[in-house]
């Protein structure tokens, strides 16, 4: 199953909060690949949270971009635990 990323909004320690078009969110970690190619530059926090979809996927300021397809077999469930 093909899924594309509607929403994505940069969080803390170089997460991703990712939401793909079945409606699931999910958190991808990008710190694994700060040190590989164009996403060393990602390391700079203005580009990293420059990050926007990009037709069915996402990508930064620097045209650095994701596979959909990876960004969900590697990010993990999104849990939003409400604070009591």
């Amino acid at each position: 199953m093909y899924l594309a990323v509607t929403n994505v909004k940069p969080l803390s320690d170089y997460q991703l909060l990712i939401t793909f078009d079945n409606s699931e969110k999910r958190l991808f970690d990008m710190k694994p690949y700060l040190d590989k190619g164009i996403y060393r530059e990602l390391k700079d926090e203005s580009k990293f949270k420059s990050v926007r979809v990009s037709f069915d996927s996402i990508e930064w300021c620097n045209e650095a971009d994701i596979d959909p397809e990876f960004l969900y077999e590697k990010s993990s469930e999104y849990v939003f635990e409400k604070a009591e």
